[in-house]
């Protein structure tokens, strides 16, 4: 279940990572806490946490320099806390791969509708890839995505997206051959209030098709782009 997720809660403040705690373990969530970013870099990558809430503004390593190392290995869930006055950090933030925001002061009950909504999309959630018996499939040559589960395989062989990575795959994918602008991915895609710079859509198309281009260049070629437009999925090449 969903309550047994696992969490790393990241921020130099001491209140901030007590407060947080304090409501996601109400929620029968297993939470560990950092203090910054070297220690939070090191136990992310020895532990398998379900989801990171990762402050951006820290001394030393900061939350952007975190999921950047992080995103080199392992697709976990990232939610970043940010201060109002950080446009430019959250749209760098979504540049280099986290899947949410959340702008401080925030409410922690918001906080845990956050979580449980990114849980639910999870790639990497543990209850949603034992479900079995799945009808919301959607196939094609090279590329299969199982809805259901939140599961890519390329060729046999199952590809490790972040929930963001396989959202905005999984929305291409459902109208083939449809062209969306980088704007309309924006706005359907990272839904969150967030109008940012049109550079998160490419960053993540390229790091997609670079995930799908290590297994078959026959599926990362089917998303296709558009030149002056946007992006399209090509379900059948040629």
């Amino acid at each position: 279940m969903e309550q047994e997720a696992k969490i790393l809660v990241v921020d130099d403040e001491e209140r901030i990572r007590r407060l947080l705690k304090m409501y996601l373990e109400r929620e029968n969530y297993e939470v560990e806490d950092a203090e910054n970013g070297e220690i939070a870099l090191e136990m992310a990558l020895k532990e398998d946490y379900d989801l990171i809430l990762l402050d951006i503004m820290m001394p030393g390593i900061d939350g952007i320099e975190v999921c950047q190392e992080l995103r080199k290995t392992k697709a976990t869930p990232i939610i970043m806390l940010t201060a109002k006055g950080e446009e430019a950090n959250r749209v760098q933030g979504f540049e280099v791969g986290t899947d949410d925001y959340i702008v401080k002061p925030f409410s922690p009950r918001e906080v845990v509708l956050r979580v449980k909504a990114l849980l639910r999309r999870s790639s990497s959630t543990k209850f949603l890839q034992t479900n079995t018996g799945s009808k919301d499939i959607l196939v094609f040559p090279h590329l299969t995505i199982d809805n259901d589960a939140h599961r890519v395989t390329v060729e046999g062989t199952e590809i490790n997206l972040t929930p963001k990575e396989y959202e905005l795959l999984h929305y291409l994918a459902l109208s083939p051959d449809k062209v969306f602008s980088r704007e309309q991915l924006l706005k359907d895609v990272w839904n969150y209030d967030f109008f940012g710079d049109l550079r998160t859509v490419d960053t993540h198309v390229k790091r997609l098709r670079e995930k799908l281009n290590r297994v078959s260049p026959d599926a990362a070629s089917m998303i296709s782009t558009v030149w002056g437009v946007g992006y399209k999925f090509e379900a059948v090449k040629g």
